[in-house]
């Protein structure tokens, strides 16, 4: 018998059973359950199970922390309930049925990015080790850098840049292209080919058209026409849409091409036509989309009422993150750092999560003499500080939703500052109190601060907050006392 036995068959009976599970898997906390009737699932007995440190529901899928022996407690449950289990690709996949058309949207945006975010973190972070090196001046009574000072950080410098402009500049539009292509289950490799032609350097570099002549750009003359040679580096919005044109271009070539000459055929016409497709119509307008939307963006963030903005969002990021809605902000992430060199919506994001942790932080201290609750508490504020905020929200936070409205709050008292000294980050980076290392050096005192905020004011608010609850029931029950 496994060490899981018995809580797998408990859990198994509060799910609804083996009938009421229409996929299972697990990651590296939690089991995930795609359920056939989720109303079936007995929450309030489910999170005071001993193993269990909170649940969720979020894309079509219920979700229950475990914790690190998640891999043994998954292992018990499959062989308990008698059901295999399957990849997480394949749970997505099944939950999609209990989706409505925007968490569909949603999922497929965060899919695409998903495998994109690792090599997007590291750049930003090469980003942030170059402009250190190259931008502050800290030596020779402020007039030299380090790179100007040493010629081992000048090739360091040029060195990194070669990471830097692989990740931002080529990288995204081809990893775009390859991520659609294999969310779509049709070819990779034609998305990695279609990706590349839109950063060729055959093109006009992406950043360097709004500093060249409309009569010096470049051109393919087919005499009854002329298309601009415009290349689409950093470039979110015309990667998705040549991507999924050349996903459908494919199924639809597989569905009219006889079996013999397939293999001809639909590579060739897919790849012609989506290339044309992306440079003739799709990539114009994807860049103008793409503009709108992050000017849009900018100008809330840097205009007269970005103390508003800066407010709101601080606010409502971490409800955003309970809907999955949160996933959007990646596309729009990039897309700022593609038009302004850099990205003043991440800044906020990280403080958020620093924030939830914060509230975990006092429940630590305000539970400091519950031994199972610190189970809990301690790793899902770790984690939250390293930017991992599921298990503090969902398994601290909204449990008693107070910590949770203070987290909130400090969040967007936070926000105000950060957006008040227009705190800017290079790229993506890791969202907790790692994320200093992605802002760029001018900001890094400012966004100090910021943090700082983002500690105290929800662990304050936090700790007022639980100790009057603890009164207000003391007080509560020496009345009952007396009154018996």
């Amino acid at each position: 018998m496994g060490k899981y036995a018995n809580d797998a068959a408990e859990l198994l009976v509060l799910i609804g059973g083996k009938e009421n599970i229409n996929a299972v898997s697990h990651c590296m906390t939690r089991m995930r359950f795609v359920l056939v009737d989720p109303s079936k699932a007995d929450i309030e007995k489910i999170e005071a199970m001993k193993p269990v440190k909170g649940s969720f529901t979020q894309a079509g899928q219920f979700q229950v922390i475990i914790g690190n022996d998640v891999s043994e407690f998954y292992d018990d449950f499959t062989k308990k309930a008698g059901v295999e289990g399957v990849s997480k690709d394949s749970v997505k996949q099944a939950a999609k049925s209990n989706q409505n058309w925007l968490q569909k949207a949603v999922g497929g945006i965060a899919e695409i990015f998903a495998p994109l975010i690792p090599a997007i973190i590291v750049g930003g972070l090469i980003l942030g080790f170059r402009n250190c090196i190259d931008s502050l001046y800290l030596f020779e009574n402020g007039t030299k850098t380090l790179a100007e000072m040493s010629q081992f950080w000048a090739g360091m410098d040029s060195f990194m840049w070669l990471i830097a402009e692989a990740v931002f500049h080529l990288g995204i539009p081809v990893g775009i292209c390859w991520s659609v292509s294999k969310k779509m289950g049709t070819t990779p490799m034609l998305g990695i080919v279609l990706g590349l032609t839109l950063v060729s350097p055959q093109l006009l570099n992406a950043y360097a058209v709004a500093s060249t002549a409309a009569a010096d750009i470049p051109v393919w003359d087919f005499g009854f026409a002329q298309v601009n040679m415009i290349g689409y580096q950093g470039q979110v919005l015309p990667a998705i849409l040549a991507a999924f044109t050349l996903c459908y271009l494919e199924r639809f070539f597989k569905k009219i091409t006889p079996q013999v000459i397939s293999m001809i055929v639909v590579p060739f016409c897919s790849l012609v036509l989506a290339v044309m497709a992306a440079h003739f119509i799709l990539g114009p307008i994807g860049w103008v989309i793409g503009n709108w939307v992050s000017a849009v963006v900018y100008a809330g963030i840097t205009g007269s009422f970005r103390v508003v903005f800066g407010a709101i969002f601080g606010f409502v990021y971490a409800p955003l993150v309970i809907t999955g809605l949160h996933h959007m902000t990646n596309a729009i992430d990039l897309q700022l750092v593609a038009d302004y060199g850099g990205t003043m919506l991440w800044p906020m994001i990280a403080l958020s999560n620093i924030a939830q942790g914060s509230s975990v932080l006092a429940m630590i201290y305000l539970q400091r003499g519950n031994a199972e609750a610190q189970e809990v508490n301690i790793p899902a504020c770790l984690s939250c500080y390293l930017g991992v905020t599921e298990p503090a929200i969902f398994g601290v936070n909204l449990k008693y939703m107070y910590p949770f409205v203070c987290g909130m709050i400090g969040s967007s008292c936070a926000a105000i500052v950060c957006t008040l000294c227009k705190v800017t980050a290079n790229s993506i980076g890791v969202g907790g109190l790692p994320g200093i290392l992605s802002i760029q050096p001018q900001y890094m005192g400012a966004f100090a601060i910021c943090m700082l905020i983002a500690v105290v004011v929800p662990f304050t608010l936090t700790l007022i907050t639980g100790k009057k609850k603890a009164h207000d029931a003391l007080h509560a029950d020496v009345k009952t006392e007396a009154a018996a």
